[in-house]
């Protein structure tokens, strides 16, 4: 029998996160390892009166490309799937790996390659995105391989996604309702605000947010949700950040990530682990090697690392920041193939100083 949590998780995103009218097209773009959430997600958008159609990813298509395709191969990009971007309505993206790690022993040279292909796309993705002609959510399916890098069996790991998900499994939406409505205080507080100044653990950053929005994310696009955020004046970030956790981009894990930053680019960068890979990609583009986000996580119900960024990243309690492209409807004109999030904990001593006024300390707010 079905868990009727499937159910309720594909309601939450058809009729909350893109809220799918009569008439509008929906692309669902899942890995294959998530039939049983997509084939509940292509029922509720058939019963709210969508058009769904789908591409499906399988595991091993990507590896066998980037392991053996030449340069153009790589790089190519069908005109169809710009095309399903630049005039669909609405798109449920759904990730569920079957191996994190398939791409470890690809050359990094070939991930480059790889983001620059897919670059119009997803500065297209991103221009209707930040139009609002786009209305898009992402969620994960549990796969023995999140469980794996979470350190939990398969069941563990997917009750943890439905307790994300749905801390309140009765009434979800009416839940992410009042997280809406609790961290739009913040967002209206930080309005009008300029400077921004980081402290932490190797830590101490400054950069402004002068002219920019602060976006309220309460799972309209990522399901589970529990952040603000921001895309910071290009020009303006200024010192150095640790990250605390691993990094995974790509398929590749790198690990203690130190950066340097002067007027908005990254000047230097190290890693204990996986540094060729940090550096090759921090030079695939012009605009890589910049900061297109930077968000506060806010959903207390995550304390713990998975090494699953959908999740990590909304850590209570860690801020993160984003090298390369830039959400438009935050004011940010970052352009860049990438978009890589990086995870800084900021429970042990950590501070966020706004406009010299102490908003956030210790991983909890203080106005």
């Amino acid at each position: 029998m079905a868990d009727i949590r499937l159910q309720k998780w594909a309601d939450l995103l058809v009729n909350y996160s893109i809220a799918v009218k009569p008439g509008e097209s929906v692309l669902i773009y899942a890995d294959a390892l998530g039939e049983p959430l997509v084939k509940a997600v292509y029922d509720e958008i058939l019963k709210a009166g969508g058009l769904p159609f789908y591409q499906i990813d399988f595991p091993a298509i990507k590896e066998s490309l980037l392991k053996h395709g030449s340069k153009e191969q790589i790089m190519y990009t069908p005109r169809s799937v710009l095309e399903a971007i630049s005039t669909t309505d609405c798109m449920v993206r759904i990730i569920a790996d079957e191996n994190t790690h398939a791409l470890s022993n690809v050359p990094s040279e070939k991930v480059a390659l790889f983001a620059q292909g897919r670059r119009p796309w997803m500065e297209k993705y991103m221009e209707r995105a930040g139009k609002k002609e786009l209305r898009w959510t992402l969620s994960a399916y549990p796969t023995q391989a999140y469980a794996q890098d979470a350190d939990m069996s398969l069941g563990e790991y997917t009750e943890f996604i439905y307790s994300a998900v749905m801390p309140d499994a009765n009434d979800p939406i009416g839940y992410w309702k009042g997280i809406a409505r609790k961290q739009d205080r913040i967002v209206q507080w930080l309005k009008g605000k300029k400077n921004v100044h980081l402290v932490g653990k190797g830590t101490d950053l400054r950069l402004s947010i002068a002219g920019r929005d602060f976006i309220n994310c309460c799972c309209h696009e990522n399901v589970p949700d529990g952040e603000v955020f921001t895309g910071p004046v290009e020009d303006s970030i200024e010192g150095h950040v640790t990250f605390s956790y691993p990094t995974i981009y790509q398929g590749k894990e790198v690990t203690g990530v130190h950066l340097e930053f002067e007027k908005g680019c990254v000047v230097k960068a190290s890693a204990q682990k996986n540094e060729a890979f940090l550096l090759n990609t921090l030079d695939t583009d012009a605009g890589s090697r910049g900061v297109g986000e930077f968000a506060i996580g806010t959903n207390e119900g995550i304390q713990k690392f998975t090494r699953q960024i959908l999740f990590d990243e909304k850590i209570g309690g860690s801020f993160h920041m984003a090298l390369g492209a830039g959400y438009p409807e935050t004011g940010s004109v970052a352009k860049s193939a990438i978009h890589w999030d990086m995870i800084c904990d900021l429970r042990d001593g950590g501070q966020i100083w706004v406009d010299d006024v102490l908003l956030y300390e210790n991983g909890k707010f203080v106005i």
